[in-house]
C-alpha cells in the first residue's frame, strides 16, 4: 500500500521544478509555460496600471475641485426686484451671514463673493473670463490658487490690481506687471442705451490651479473693486464655504442651514455641482476592472492547455511514480504546483511592472508624447494637465487575489486529471 506523505513534500517540489524547465524533448510544453507566464504577467500588469491611472485621475480631479472651489455655496433665494420683471440673487446682509456660517462646527471659513462673466481684452486679444470678486485674505487661503509653488507674482497685492490664471495670461500673451482691460456690456445706462463698463487692472498674480478650464476661464478681483465694477454696491452674489473636510461635505450640511435660518438660501455642495462626473467615473472604473479581470481570466486560461500537454507529455513518468508508490494525492499536488507556479510568479512580476508604470509614469509618458509627436494629452479635454496614477493597496490586493484565485483554481482540473491517471494505461505501450 501506497504510504502517504506529508502535503507539498520537498521531493513534489522538486519534480514540479523538473517538469516547469525548458527541455529539448517538451520544447511544446515550455513554448506554452513561458505563453502562459507571460499572458499572467501583463493582465495583472494591465489591471494594476489601469487601476493606478483611474485612481489618480480621480484624485486630482476631485482634489483640483476642493482645492479651487468652494466646498458648499451659499446662494440667496431668486426675487423679482420691484416694478420690473427682472428676477435677481442677492445678499444684501452678507457680513453677518458669513459670520454666522463661519462660526459653524467643521468650516474653514465663509467668504462674500460677487461673480460675473466679461470679456478681457490685452491689444488684439481677447478671451471671456469669469470675474471671483473676494477679500484678499479669502483668496489667500484657496490651497490652489495661493499655491507660491506654481503661482507667478504677489498675491498680497490683490487690493492693487488683478490676479489671472495661467490661461488666461497665455491667451492673452501677459505676465505680471501687464496691464489687462475688463469689458462689461452691463454698464451705465444713459439716454443712447446702455454702454459698456470697461477697467483696466495691473496683473499682481498669476495662478495655476491644475484644471485647464479653472485656469483658462477665472481672474480674482478685490471684492469692493468687484461690487463697483458689476454696479453691486452693498451686495454679494453667493458665500462660498470651506470645510474642514469636503470628502464628508454632506454631514456640514444641517449645521450651515441651522446658521443660516431663515435668510431664504439655497446650499449647494461641491458634489452637486461635480456628481454626474463622479459617478461616471465610478461606473467606468467598474467596468473597466470586469473587463480587464477578463483579460486575467484568459491569461489563466493558458495555464490549462499547458498543463494538458505537460500531463499527457508526461503519462509515462506518472505511470512509472504511482507504480513506485506515490498517491493520487501526490501528483495532483505536483502538476497543481507546477500550474500555480506559474500563475504565482507571473502575478508576481505583474504587480512589479503595474508599480514601476505607476511610479515612473512621467517620464514613460513623456517618452510616449515624445515619440507620437506631441498632442497625446489635450488638457482642454482632459481637464488636467497630465496623466495622473495614484497607487492603492486595495487595487493592489484586489488584482493579486484575483490573479492568484483564477490560476489556482484553473491549475486544479488538469491535475486531477493527471491524478487519475491509471498507471496501468500509461505503461501498457513503454
Amino acid at each position: 500500500m501506497a504510504r502517504r506523505t506529508a502535503p507539498f513534500a520537498p521531493f513534489e517540489w522538486m519534480i514540479a521544478w523538473r517538469y516547469l524547465r525548458a527541455r529539448r524533448a517538451t520544447g511544446g510544453v515550455s513554448v506554452m509555460t513561458w505563453i502562459s507566464l507571460v499572458g499572467v504577467t501583463l493582465a495583472v500588469f494591465a489591471l494594476i496600471a489601469t487601476l493606478a491611472v483611474r485612481a489618480g485621475f480621480r484624485a486630482e480631479f476631485v482634489d483640483t475641485i476642493v482645492g479651487a472651489n468652494a466646498h458648499v455655496t451659499v446662494y440667496p433665494v431668486p426675487e423679482v426686484v420691484p416694478g420690473t420683471e427682472v428676477i435677481v440673487r442677492r445678499l444684501t446682509d452678507y457680513a453677518p451671514l458669513a459670520e454666522a456660517l463661519a462660526a459653524a462646527p467643521g468650516v474653514v471659513r465663509a467668504a462674500p463673493m460677487v461673480r460675473g462673466q466679461v470679456m478681457a481684452n490685452n491689444g488684439q486679444a481677447n478671451a471671456g473670463v469669469e470675474v471671483y470678486g473676494m477679500a484678499l485674505e479669502d483668496v489667500a487661503r484657496i490651497p490652489r490658487i495661493a499655491d507660491p509653488e506654481t503661482g507667478i507674482g504677489d498675491l498680497s497685492r490683490l487690493d492693487e490690481g488683478i490676479a489671472i490664471g495661467s490661461g488666461v495670461a497665455r491667451e492673452l500673451n501677459l505676465g505680471v506687471g501687464d496691464m489687462i482691460r475688463i469689458i462689461s456690456p452691463n454698464g451705465a445706462r444713459t439716454p443712447m442705451g446702455t454702454s459698456p463698463r470697461v477697467s483696466a487692472y495691473e496683473v499682481v498674480y498669476v495662478f495655476s490651479a491644475g484644471r485647464y478650464d479653472i485656469d483658462r476661464t477665472r481672474v480674482y478681483l478685490p471684492l469692493a473693486e468687484a461690487q463697483s465694477f458689476f454696479n453691486k454696491d452693498g451686495v454679494a452674489d453667493e458665500i462660498e464655504v470651506m470645510v474642514e473636510d469636503p470628502d464628508e461635505v454632506e454631514r456640514y450640511l444641517p449645521a450651515l442651514a441651522a446658521a443660516a435660518g431663515e435668510t431664504g438660501v439655497q446650499l449647494w455642495t461641491w458634489r452637486d455641482s461635480a456628481g454626474g462626473f463622479l459617478r461616471a467615473l465610478t461606473v467606468e472604473d467598474n467596468v473597466m476592472f470586469v473587463i480587464l479581470s477578463i483579460l486575467v481570466l484568459i491569461a489563466s486560461l493558458n495555464i490549462i492547455s499547458g498543463l494538458i500537454m505537460l500531463v499527457k507529455n508526461k503519462g509515462r513518468d506518472i505511470g512509472i511514480l504511482r507504480t513506485m508508490g506515490l498517491t493520487e494525492g501526490s501528483v495532483l499536488r505536483i502538476f497543481f504546483l507546477c500550474g500555480a507556479s506559474i500563475g504565482t510568479i507571473g502575478t508576481i512580476l505583474g504587480v512589479a511592472l503595474g508599480i514601476a508604470f505607476a511610479t515612473w509614469i512621467d517620464p514613460i509618458f513623456s517618452l510616449v508624447n515624445y515619440v507620437s509627436g506631441g498632442g497625446v494629452w489635450d488638457p482642454s479635454i482632459r481637464g488636467i494637465y497630465a496623466l495622473p496614477a495614484e497607487l492603492r493597496g486595495a487595487d493592489i490586493l484586489k488584482a493579486v487575489s484575483l490573479s492568484l484565485l483564477l490560476s489556482w483554481v484553473v491549475t486544479i482540473l488538469p491535475a486531477r486529471r493527471a491524478a487519475r491517471m491509471n498507471p496501468v494505461e500509461a505503461l501498457r505501450y513503454e
